[in-house]
């Protein structure tokens, strides 16, 4: 899954913790890429309870990482590219192909 706000995707991670952090955004399950987390504009979802933005999305339920309040989420879990449309997944693998292969 890319990044939601800029497109970037995803390399295999060095050993350690990904750099790349989740969050929710218009009730949906979003990943951030490390150079967008330094933005402040990021209009992700906040916690009813408590106003964090350290949301996770899963099984239709949203859950706050701070707080741990639970609430059912309103909208399908569905994937959001940058642009905010569903990914063209032809596209995607197809890109993918070319990389590994050096077309």
């Amino acid at each position: 899954m890319p990044c939601y706000k800029c497109g970037a995707r995803q390399t295999d991670p060095v050993r350690g913790a990904s750099p790349w952090r989740r969050g929710v955004r218009s009730e949906t399950q979003v990943l951030i890429c490390p150079d967008c987390q330094r933005s402040h504009d990021l209009e992700l979802d906040t916690c009813e309870a408590c106003g964090s933005i350290a949301l996770i999305c899963r099984l239709g339920e949203i859950e706050c990482r701070s707080c741990g309040a639970v609430r059912v989420a309103k909208a399908d879990d569905t994937l959001v590219s940058a642009g905010g449309a569903l990914p063209d997944l032809s596209a995607e693998v197809e890109a993918a192909l070319n990389r590994v292969l050096k077309r």
